[in-house]
C-alpha cells in the first residue's frame, strides 16, 4: 500500500491548522507525525486514515482517492473507545466478526497479559490501551494508524508494544506522537 498526500491542509473556522503538506508513505515503513502541541498531528492522522476530510488537497491510497479506496485499517488513540460492557473475550469475538484474527483469542490475551473473562469496564486505562493495541496487531490490517499509542502504558506495556512493532512486516504504520521513545521506533518522520 502507498498513501500519498498532495497539498494537504486543514482549517477549523477561519484558522489554518496546517497547509501544503505533501508526503508518500509505503507499506513496510513506520512513519511518525510530529510537531508542537496544537500543530495538527492527530488531525493529519485522521485525514490520512480517511476519518476527516482535508480543507485542501487530496489523499490517495494506491492511486485512488482515499474516500473511494476500501482497505483494511485500524485507528487507535487515547480518545477511541472499546465496548466496556463486554468481557475481553466477548469484545475480541465481536471484533473478529469484522476482521480476520492472526492468532487465537487466548494467544492475544496472553500476549497482552490481560484476563479474558474480566469486564473491560473494570480494566485500568493501561489495560484498555492494550485492548486497543490488540485490535491493531492481532487482526489483519493493511494500515495501522496510532495516535499516542503508548499513553497510559506501564514499562512492561511499552516494551510489549515496542516488541510487536518490530514484528510488523509489510503493513503501513503511522504514529502521531511527540514521545521520543515512540518516535525512535519510526523509520520516517513527517514534521508539522
Amino acid at each position: 500500500m502507498i498513501i500519498t498526500g498532495e497539498d494537504i491542509g486543514k482549517k477549523f473556522g477561519k484558522t489554518w491548522i496546517f497547509r501544503n503538506q505533501n508526503f508518500e508513505i509505503q507499506s513496510g515503513e513506520i512513519t511518525s507525525i510530529t510537531g508542537k502541541n496544537g500543530s495538527g498531528k492527530s488531525t493529519l492522522l485522521q485525514i490520512i486514515a480517511g476519518y476527516l476530510t482535508p480543507s485542501q488537497g487530496t489523499i490517495y491510497a494506491n492511486g485512488d482517492q482515499i474516500d473511494e479506496q476500501k482497505h483494511h485499517s485500524v485507528f487507535i488513540g487515547p480518545y477511541t473507545e472499546v465496548i466496556e460492557e463486554f468481557t475481553l473475550k466477548e469484545f475480541l469475538n465481536f471484533h473478529q466478526q469484522f476482521k480476520k484474527p492472526v492468532c487465537s483469542i487466548e494467544e492475544m490475551a496472553n500476549s497482552a497479559s490481560l484476563p479474558l473473562d474480566k469486564m473491560i469496564g473494570d480494566f485500568s486505562t493501561g489495560m484498555k490501551q492494550r485492548t486497543k493495541l490488540i485490535t491493531a496487531f492481532f487482526f489483519e490490517n493493511d494500515a495501522i494508524f496510532m495516535d499516542e499509542p503508548t499513553s497510559n502504558l506501564d514499562d512492561e506495556g511499552f516494551q510489549w508494544w515496542k516488541d510487536l512493532l518490530k514484528k510488523i512486516d509489510q503493513r503501513l504504520v503511522i504514529i502521531a506522537s511527540n514521545d521520543q521513545e515512540e518516535i525512535k521506533c519510526c523509520s520516517k518522520q513527517l514534521n508539522l
